[in-house]
C-alpha cells in the first residue's frame, strides 16, 4: 500500500486484504502487552488541522502499539501562525523524518496534495467532504465480525450526507462489497450529485427499516454549514432521528451504528445508542487494529516481529 487516499483505490481486493490484516492486529490487541515491534525505527506524524478524538487518538494508538514514534503536531502553536505555507511545514517535518503523515484537513484535497509534495506515507484521516477512509474500514469489520459476507446486505445511511466524508467513503466500500445501500435524509441534507451514486434514496425512514440489516446513523454537521438547512432539530429528530419505537420495528440481528461524535436526542436516542444491537463502541475499538492494519500495509516489512 503507498498512501491510502480514497477508498476507490483499494477497491474490493484492497478492502479484503486490510480485513484479513486486522484480525492479526485484533488478535494483538487481545494480548496482556498489546504491542509488537513492526514499526520500530518508522515515525508517523499526527497532522490534524481539524478537531478530533477519536480519530487522532485511535491512530496515535496504534502506531504505538507498532512499536513506531509519534510526532503529533499542532497548526495552532506551528510556525503556519507566522505564515509558513503548508508545503514548508510538510518538507520540514519530512526532514525531521516523518514516514508516514496522517492528515486531517477541513478542505477536501490537502492529503492528496501533501503526497505528491512528500516521499512519505500518506493517510487520509478526514478532508473536508471528501472522504474518511479509514472510518469506512474500521466499519466494515466491525459488520463483518457480525454478519460476515456483506454481500446483499441492506445497509441503511440516515441523516446529513451532503456534508458528511464518512457517508461517502462508507458507500464507496459497502457497495464494493456487495452490499446495497438505502439514503434516507431531508432533501437539503443530500448532495446534489446523489442521483449519480450506486444506491437508493428515500426521505422515508420508517419504510426503510423493516428490511435493514444495518442503520447507520450520522449527525448534522452545523459545523459545516451556515444555511439553515432543517426548521429545527426537533423537527429533525422527529422524522429522521432513531428512536425506541423506530428501533423496535428493526428485524433480529440488525446492527445500529454511528461514527461520532452522537448528539443523542437528535439523530439517536440515549437508550437506543445503548441498546444491546448498537456496536458504536465496538467501531471505536476496532479502529485500533484497522489503523494498525493501514499503518503496517504501508511501513512494514512483511515481518510484524521486525
Amino acid at each position: 500500500m503507498n498512501h491510502l487516499l480514497t477508498i476507490d483505490e483499494l477497491g474490493a481486493d484492497g478492502i479484503d486484504d486490510v480485513m484479513r490484516t486486522t484480525d492479526t492486529f485484533a488478535e494483538v490487541n487481545r494480548r496482556p502487552i498489546p504491542k509488537v515491534q513492526a514499526l520500530r525505527g518508522k515515525t508517523v506524524v499526527s497532522c490534524f488541522f481539524e478537531d478530533s478524538t477519536r480519530t487522532r487518538l485511535s491512530f496515535e494508538t496504534a502506531a504505538r502499539r507498532l512499536g513506531a514514534d509519534v510526532m503529533t503536531f499542532s497548526a495552532a502553536s506551528s510556525s503556519l501562525k507566522k505564515g509558513e505555507s503548508l508545503r514548508d511545514t510538510v518538507e520540514t517535518l519530512e526532514a525531521i523524518g516523518a514516514d508516514a503523515f496522517v492528515v486531517r484537513h477541513r478542505s477536501a484535497g490537502v492529503p492528496t496534495q501533501i503526497a505528491s509534495w512528500s516521499r512519505a506515507k500518506v493517510v487520509n484521516a478526514g478532508d473536508g467532504q471528501h472522504e474518511h477512509p479509514t472510518q469506512a474500514l474500521l466499519d466494515c469489520y466491525t459488520l463483518r465480525t457480525h454478519l460476515g459476507d456483506l454481500h446483499g446486505k441492506q445497509i441503511v445511511v440516515v441523516g446529513d450526507i451532503k456534508h458528511s466524508r464518512v457517508a461517502r467513503s462508507n458507500i464507496a466500500a459497502f457497495t464494493a462489497l456487495g452490499a446495497k445501500v438505502k439514503l434516507v435524509a431531508p432533501a437539503t441534507l443530500l448532495p446534489a450529485s446523489v442521483g449519480e451514486w450506486p444506491v437508493e434514496v428515500t426521505h422515508n425512514l420508517d419504510g426503510a427499516l423493516d428490511d435493514a440489516d444495518v442503520v447507520y446513523l450520522l449527525r448534522i454537521q452545523q459545523e459545516r454549514t451556515d444555511q439553515a438547512l432543517l426548521p429545527s432539530l426537533r423537527e429533525y429528530s422527529a422524522g429522521f432521528g432513531l428512536d425506541a419505537k423506530r428501533a423496535a420495528r428493526l428485524k433480529p440481528g440488525a446492527l445500529i451504528m454511528h461514527p461520532g461524535p452522537m448528539n443523542r436526542g437528535v439523530e439517536i436516542a440515549a437508550d437506543v445508542a445503548d441498546a444491546p444491537n448498537a456496536v458504536i463502541t465496538e467501531q471505536v475499538a476496532n479502529g485500533v487494529a484497522v489503523r494498525m492494519a493501514v499503518l503496517f500495509l504501508m511501513l512494514g516489512s512483511g515481518d510484524l516481529n521486525a
